[in-house]
């Protein structure tokens, strides 16, 4: 009779009295009961009312607890429910999948197969892309292609699916590359194809035509891979990107002057402070091509003016290896990085999740610390020192991400500015070879004329370029070029 009552008392507390008495009940059972039913059940009636106060952290954090507790816990299902719940609320892309990785357990797993068909989809999708991000990609491909099409995150299963298997690195290449970029090829068309409530779908079917893109530049499909990234939707989050990978594409195609033609709207003013030194080095590489050395040292020294003041300017922070200077560097108001450097880390996803929840988990300490129902309540003593262990854990992890960036935003300077160099040291042999051959660049220049480019069709205007960058005119650049190669003997 006591227990019966008791679990009564449990599902009623809310409805008979303010969801702030209720919590600080359920976390006093929770803390004093040596029935460990009526503890479990406390604990998660705890973790669904600080999800209904709008406290969705303090609710991931009481779900977890469960979760690390094992199948064995009585609420397990429902809090593995729960804390998926948050994570979708939440956006949350660093905490969520790494609990739930560390709770796929052999015994687990057959538990987890009761969960409702939508909450296992997103668990996998959750399980694909940590093991994605850490190199077990056969284990990815399983859970990835565990998630059914009515799933909301179907599109985006399908998307890190064509990710996974177009790696170079995934078991079985080369030999079944053909296979495999097959698949690759099927999964990404359809996170494009996808339709109907799916989470992030616009930006889903961007990074799908970024994938097709990459996947036919690799196999040397260059007219194909030009076709997907000029679908990138103009101004849209991802357009910049595409921008700069079809100019490689189109260079590849041996398209010059459609090359620089896309980093020519990449340079525009609307990209001013974009963090891209490869595309100079790209640039000047298409001129090299065509012999027109000229342009070639322009480009160049238009790199080092952009480019050397910064790799100097980040020299003395990738010594620095203290995560949380690397968090604070990038998360505040840049004051001491390369703005373009600061833009490139800043603005990234996972960086901007951590700080985002980071700001999340700052708000909801001040909400329950303020809170006069709870106030000097072991609630809060508890429910804080959960979010400061939360709040520590993403600043060690953007503190990590953003170092790395740091060092790679170093080494692509380096690396770049090497090829700078290789570049000007050719280009001088080159005008060498041609001055003992004696041959007459300028001369061979003076022959040639600059034609209009073809019209894609009937609709299309031509307009030259004047120096002025037009919003409608970006992204539809077309370079003529002259070529001062002389012509090689037959």
């Amino acid at each position: 009779m006591h227990r019966l009552f008791l679990s009564s008392w449990l599902l009623l507390a809310p409805l008979a009295a303010s969801a702030q008495d209720a919590a600080l009940r359920f976390q006093e059972q929770a803390t004093r009961s040596t029935n460990a039913e009526e503890r479990g059940r406390a604990e998660l009636s705890l973790a669904q009312t600080f999800a209904s106060e709008d406290l969705p952290v303090s609710a991931l954090v009481a779900y977890a607890r469960i979760v690390a507790a094992g199948p064995q816990h009585p609420a397990y299902l429902q809090a593995l429910e729960g804390l998926v719940d948050m994570q979708e609320r939440l956006n949350e892309q660093n905490l969520v999948p790494n609990l739930l990785d560390k709770a796929y357990t052999p015994e687990a797993r057959d538990t987890w197969t009761k969960l409702p068909r939508e909450v296992l989809a997103r668990v996998n999708y959750q399980l694909g892309t940590i093991h994605h991000r850490r190199g077990r990609l056969e284990e990815a491909r399983a859970l990835l292609e565990a998630v059914p099409a009515d799933s909301r995150v179907y599109a985006r299963s399908r998307y890190l699916l064509g990710v996974v298997l177009a790696d170079p690195k995934f078991p079985g290449r080369p030999g079944e590359g053909d296979a495999l970029d097959t698949a690759a090829l099927a999964a990404f068309q359809a996170a494009r194809d996808a339709k109907g409530n799916q989470l992030g779908l616009d930006e889903v079917k961007q990074l799908a035509l970024l994938g097709l893109g990459r996947l036919h530049y690799g196999r040397h499909e260059y007219p194909q891979a030009i076709t997907a990234y000029e679908a990138v939707p103009r101004y849209g989050r991802f357009w910049d990107q595409a921008l700069f990978e079809n100019g490689f594409a189109r260079f590849q195609d041996e398209d010059f002057g459609g090359a620089l033609g896309s980093l020519q709207a990449l340079h525009a003013p609307q990209f001013e402070g974009a963090f891209q030194p490869e595309s100079w080095i790209l640039k000047a590489t298409v001129y090299y091509y065509s012999c027109l050395f000229d342009e070639v040292k322009t480009t160049l020294a238009a790199y080092e003016a952009l480019y050397e003041p910064m790799a100097k300017q980040l020299e003395p922070f990738t010594r620095d290896e203290d995560p949380l200077s690397a968090y604070n560097l990038v998360s505040a108001e840049n004051r001491r990085l390369p703005g373009p450097v600061y833009l490139w880390i800043h603005g990234n996803e996972r960086i901007q999740d951590v700080m985002r929840m980071v700001t999340q988990v700052d708000a909801e300490r001040r909400r329950i610390s303020e809170r006069a129902a709870w106030r000097g309540t072991g609630l809060v003593q508890e429910a804080v020192s959960g979010l400061e262990e939360v709040r520590a854990t993403l600043t060690q992890i953007g503190g990590r991400f953003a170092h790395s960036r740091l060092l790679e935003a170093a080494q692509n300077l380096r690396t770049f500015a090497d090829q700078a160099e290789i570049i000007r040291v050719q280009t001088a042999l080159d005008e060498k070879d041609l001055l003992l051959a004696g041959v007459d660049q300028k001369a061979l220049l003076k022959t040639q004329s600059i034609y209009r480019p073809k019209m894609p069709g009937a609709a299309w205007n031509y307009w030259k370029f004047e120096g002025e960058f037009w919003r409608d005119e970006i992204g539809y650049y077309q370079y003529t070029l002259k070529r001062g190669c002389p012509a090689k003997p037959q």
